[in-house]
């Protein structure tokens, strides 16, 4: 969890929202996706799936939202719930499942690309955010990081709510700078309050 002695999480309303602060998140938004500790090289086992353990991903067929990867197409159905509906809290499970699946940096990656597939699947290719979108497995994984014996995402969410506020950022960005196409193409550092994990 975050230290009181750090304003990135603080409570404090004059500090960063980011971190364990106010009361815990509704949950019952999405289901949980399940443990996702073992590494990149874990191998999926025989009748597998993802409500079982998430390292053994099952091979499919394109599922929800068109994807092409299998490991995507297993978990997103668990992710999304019985509406398919992909917002930012399923945005941020989804991020929290790759960082502790395959660790930073390689869940920027993972994530970036999944999230292009379900842009072009929607028929949306320009909403992808490079920037955004790489902000945010950043956050969670600052917060994995912090608290890595939180296994579950239902517990993850309630410890970090402010993570569920899709106006993070801009305590971070100006929102001139991430409507920027060099934002969304790319990589933008942070231009009114640095991360973090950056700050030296």
């Amino acid at each position: 969890m975050p230290h009181p002695d750090r304003p990135f999480g603080a409570c404090d309303p004059q500090a960063p929202p980011i971190g364990v602060c106010g009361p815990r998140a509704p949950s019952g938004h999405a289901a949980a996706v399940p443990d996702s500790s073992p590494g990149p090289d874990s191998s999926p086992g025989p009748g597998s799936s993802p409500g079982a353990d998430s390292s053994a991903v099952p091979h499919s067929s394109p599922g929800p939202h068109g994807s092409p990867d299998p490991e995507l197409a297993a978990i997103l159905p668990v992710i999304t719930g019985p509406a398919g509906q992909f917002r930012h809290r399923q945005h941020i499970n989804l991020a929290y499942y790759a960082v502790r699946r395959y660790g930073m940096p390689d869940a920027i990656g993972t994530i970036c690309t999944w999230i292009r597939q379900i842009a072009a699947y929607e028929r949306a290719p320009q909403k992808y955010h490079h920037t955004v979108s790489r902000a945010w497995v950043e956050a969670v994984a600052y917060h994995v990081a912090e608290d890595p014996g939180c296994q579950d995402f239902e517990d993850f969410a309630a410890r970090n709510p402010a993570l569920l506020d899709k106006r993070l950022l801009s305590w971070h960005y100006r929102s001139s700078t991430l409507a920027a196409p060099a934002a969304r193409s790319g990589w933008v550092e942070p231009d009114l309050a640095p991360f973090p994990w950056s700050a030296g």
